[in-house]
């Protein structure tokens, strides 16, 4: 719905003489244009923008020669009583709008507010709110990111490429793998040498990659000499064409101590295949703690300590996130005079998606057999310890440039009350992690902020949502634009400061689960 003149054409009511130096006051329309042309100077790209149509990142139009904002305004209502509904969007005419709810349980999100460029402007709405009796301010706005990046986890035992390996979405190269984690593969796509560092096809394909990911959708991805991925927030990803299904419960030691009385009396030896560090119960310390008999049984790789090995066979898709299709191959020697006929032997992976029971034959070679009942219950446990396997994306900015002018007069005093817990950075009302250090580096589980937070322009650059809460008092300390704060009930009737006068469209959400009400909320701190 296209309904706001956003057209950012210097600050309301200032004089020409009061304009930053350098600066006029913007024209509605450039002389060098066609005149049924608008230009939108909402970010640097400055389009000029034909009637009917929208700019080049579909966020601004030209409806009837007027700028127009298409996206609504979101905001959060918390609702007390359970009972009362949700409101679910208010018409552009305040005559049409449903009731909402009262000011303090109503947050303004950056989520379609427009951005504080040019750098000289106030953040697009500045709202003075009340909690506990305390007089508390949001200023909100949307960022426009170049330094940014996402942060992957996948949960899977799987190989999914070299540390250091390209990343690449429709043959582009856009990030690359780094460490992995207990029980996850991490990804990092994007980032500015990505974004603006390479070619346009490739700060373009890096640019929907981030966006698609922020905004929960799926996006195909090919790791070079490794796997081929399906990635989504909060689903499980699908490597080489097979949905993951189970996040380990731990390495193959831990997976042995954990497990190693439900094992003990029905096995004579178990081995749990593992990448990392494949465990062997009657070598480790768990076995010797149960008094078990040493079997003998030797397993290929560097030991470790005692029951521990490391490197039993390469990386890959096969038995706990190794390449082996064959359990029995990691297997050096069942040794004589230790081992015996009749020998029970369980080999398993961190999952329990892959188990194969042996017995010892005369020759001391292991027989498969049909697993007894009794074991595989175990075996089912630890699939049963293992959590789901999902995909996480984590959006990580810095939120430097203008937007920080467009809180404070004085950036700095903003990025040390950041610091100093005395204001709190929240992502479309999500609260956002902020990295300890110098600047405002900001990190947000993109699953607890609401669908299509994250928007694009064509510089290449990711448009995020944010907001700084604060005691209206601190916000006067750290020279806030204080003649841009506006109530709540005022914001929501006449939209955002720059506005010609007609309330902005807006949609009603609650707050995702678990995140708490923004104001009043305590910072998440590095």
């Amino acid at each position: 719905m296209l309904n706001e003149h956003t057209k950012t054409d210097g600050l309301p009511d200032m004089p020409e003489a009061l304009l930053p130096q350098g600066l006029e006051r913007a024209r509605p329309r450039n002389e060098r244009m066609a005149s049924d042309k608008v230009e939108c100077n909402a970010c640097p790209v400055l389009c000029q923008i034909g009637r009917g149509r929208t700019g080049a990142c579909d966020r601004y139009a030209n409806e009837d020669g007027v700028l127009v904002r298409v996206d609504p305004v979101v905001l959060l209502q918390r609702t007390v009583d359970a009972e009362q509904p949700l409101v679910p969007f208010t018409a552009r005419d305040a005559d049409e709008a449903a009731p909402l709810a009262p000011a303090p349980q109503v947050f303004v999100t950056g989520i379609g507010a427009s951005t504080t460029y040019p750098d000289y402007k106030p953040a697009p709405f500045i709202v003075a709110s009340e909690a506990d009796g305390v007089d508390m301010v949001t200023v909100v706005t949307e960022g426009i990111f170049s330094y940014c990046s996402l942060k992957l986890k996948i949960d899977t035992d799987r190989w999914l490429g070299p540390e250091q390996a390209n990343v690449r979405c429709k043959g582009e190269v856009i990030g690359h793998v780094t460490t992995a984690e207990y029980g996850s593969q991490m990804l990092s796509l994007g980032g500015v040498h990505h974004l603006t560092g390479g070619s346009k096809k490739e700060g373009r394909v890096t640019l929907d990659a981030m966006q698609a990911l922020g905004n929960k959708n799926a996006v195909e991805l090919t790791i070079d000499g490794g796997a081929q991925l399906t990635v989504q927030a909060g689903q499980a990803p699908i490597v080489n064409g097979v949905r993951e299904q189970r996040m380990r419960v731990g390495c193959g030691s831990a997976t042995v101590g954990i497990f190693a009385r439900q094992f003990f009396g029905i096995c004579d030896e178990v081995v749990v295949v593992d990448d990392h560090i494949t465990g062997v119960l009657t070598e480790h310390q768990a076995g010797r703690c149960l008094g078990m008999r040493a079997a003998g049984i030797k397993v290929r790789g560097r030991k470790s300590t005692p029951g521990r090995y490391f490197q039993v066979a390469n990386p890959g898709t096969g038995w706990g996130g190794t390449d082996i299709a064959d359990p029995l191959s990691i297997i050096e020697e069942c040794e004589a005079g230790v081992a015996w006929p009749g020998l029970r032997l369980l080999m398993v992976s961190t999952t329990g998606e892959h188990a194969a029971w042996y017995v010892l034959d005369a020759q001391l070679v292991p027989q498969p057999c049909p697993m007894p009942e009794e074991v595989a219950r175990v075996v089912a446990r630890i699939g049963e310890n293992c959590e789901p396997s999902l995909t996480t994306v984590l959006f990580l900015g810095g939120a430097g440039g203008s937007l920080r002018a467009g809180v404070s007069e004085n950036p700095v005093l903003l990025t040390q009350a950041i610091k100093q817990s005395i204001v709190n950075v929240t992502l479309g009302g999500a609260p956002g992690y902020v990295w300890p250090g110098g600047g405002i580096t900001v990190m947000v589980d993109v699953m607890r902020m609401p669908d299509n937070s994250f928007g694009t322009v064509p510089t290449p650059a990711i448009v995020a949502p944010l907001e700084f809460t604060m005691r209206l008092s601190d916000y006067e300390r750290l020279g806030g634009h204080m003649e841009q704060v506006r109530s709540l009930p005022d914001t929501l009737q006449h939209g955002a400061w720059h506005n010609d006068g007609a309330p902005r469209a807006r949609r009603m959400l609650a707050p995702a689960a678990g995140n708490g009400w923004p104001i009043g909320q305590a910072p998440l701190l590095g």
